[in-house]
């Protein structure tokens, strides 16, 4: 950033111009808290993005009652070790699960590195409490997984469990794992060494990641995380690497989105984020498409492929992300339902992609009737439960040029009204089965 000055500049108005320079950039950097421009670059991409892959896949999926079993049956940390030899995923393959989520449309996938059972699913050195070391596969499934994200263009990230139920220095306890049989005694601070060795690891050893998704601070809300240390020796090692963290609050300096579970933004309707407040990054909900994270072999309670298109709808309406999860079997397959589910998605969103991917929410709020999104000059109306022939709409500062249906293009009648706004006309015959998407096209931006 030289510039070569005239001769004769007069030295004091040099000194000026680069003392206003200095003046300017703390102001800069604020504005942005501090994120680099390769931050901030990738914080667009992921509000472009839209649509990832949630996989909560380790050592209790051996057990088919969920991740949180260790927790809620009361196994002890000498019997849960006896799941690792029964953990032997010879059907995994990651070009299936990639080329599965690039069908669905998805743009990313965020996988569990370790879970509150504090299992690695990766060749951690730190500890031999991993796949490697204690399951008959002795193969790094994330190694795996990142190799292939790259040679089909999806981004990986990374959910880390700030929680421990294994690890004896995650102490004092928590509001969970109390019955797993490890003495009363540990050290808080080596813990969170250990946490950032095994970061350092998924960092350095898995080429870029989109990101880390971290869980479970909310078991231990007044302890001190050292969170300015570990985010900052994330955007050390990956600048480019966005920070996420689920603990129902609002966002802390050195997070580049915000994550709603099973909620949408701003909603109170899990019990979750009744604290929680909508932040100015980035934002994500993420939601099962079953109960469950992990695979849970009784739970048969599908939502429908209309319910899910509805949620991703949803979301990008109200300017978040979607991310959808499934739970793997411990041999490495993916249910039929969940894969069908997603496949159906995939086929919608190769019609109507164009008013999800690269849109924010807006320009009107959410309505009884759907949401909007908008990109450039053009609003998209998802008209997800309407029946009515007539839609009435609020007052827009640019005039309407044309509304057309998404799917075909087919022009669609509309009358502005000076004062209140403006009507469009559905026929029956253009109302969708899942979302009957209307573009508006603008006179400017």
């Amino acid at each position: 950033m030289h510039k070569n000055f005239k001769s004769g500049f007069p030295t004091y108005a040099f000194i000026l111009v680069i003392l206003a320079a200095l003046i300017s950039i703390p102001a800069v950097t604020a504005q942005n808290g501090g994120a680099s421009s390769e931050n901030l670059e990738s914080r667009r991409w992921f509000q472009d993005a839209k649509f990832g892959l949630f996989i909560h896949w380790g050592v209790y999926s051996t057990l088919g009652r969920g991740e949180w079993v260790m927790n809620n049956e009361k196994i002890p940390v000498s019997e849960y070790e006896k799941l690792p030899p029964r953990f032997n995923p010879i059907e995994f393959n990651p070009a299936e699960w990639v080329s599965m989520a690039k069908a669905a449309g998805m743009k990313y996938i965020t996988i569990t590195s370790k879970h509150h059972d504090g299992f690695a699913m990766f060749d951690s050195k730190l500890s031999d409490w991993d796949i490697v070391d204690r399951s008959p596969y002795k193969k790094d499934v994330l190694k795996m997984l990142a190799e292939e994200c790259r040679k089909q263009g999806i981004k990986l990230f990374f959910y880390y469990s700030q929680l421990d139920w294994h690890n004896q220095d995650y102490f004092p306890r928590g509001q969970t794992g109390k019955t797993t049989g490890r003495p009363e005694s540990g050290e808080w601070f080596k813990y969170l060494d250990y946490m950032d060795g095994q970061l350092s690891e998924l960092l350095t050893n898995y080429g870029p990641i989109g990101g880390i998704w971290f869980d479970g601070m909310w078991d231990k809300p007044k302890a001190d995380w050292r969170l300015e240390k570990t985010y900052k020796l994330i955007h050390d090692l990956q600048p480019a690497a966005l920070v996420g963290s689920n603990h129902h609050l609002k966002p802390f300096p050195g997070e580049d989105f915000q994550m709603f579970e099973k909620d949408l933004p701003g909603q109170k309707t899990t019990g979750f984020n009744t604290e929680q407040e909508i932040g100015e990054i980035p934002l994500e909900t993420c939601e099962t498409i079953n109960n469950a994270w992990g695979f849970n072999a009784k739970d048969s309670k599908f939502k429908s492929t209309k319910d899910l298109v509805h949620y991703l709808v949803k979301a990008a309406g109200n300017n978040a992300n979607f991310l959808l999860n499934v739970g793997p079997r411990p041999d490495g397959t993916i249910q039929p339902e969940f894969q069908t589910r997603l496949r159906e998605m995939g086929k919608w969103i190769e019609v109507n992609g164009e008013s999800i991917y690269g849109t924010r929410g807006g320009p009107f709020s959410p309505r009884p009737w759907g949401v909007t999104t908008r990109k450039g000059n053009k609003v998209y109306l998802h008209i997800l439960n309407w029946n009515d022939p007539v839609l009435a709409m609020p007052k827009m500062t640019q005039k309407v040029k044309s509304a057309k249906l998404l799917k075909d293009g087919s022009k669609i009648e509309f009358l502005e009204h000076d004062k209140y706004g403006f009507f469009i006309r559905i026929p029956q015959n253009a109302v969708d089965e899942y979302d009957t998407v209307v573009v508006l096209e603008l006179a400017g931006q």
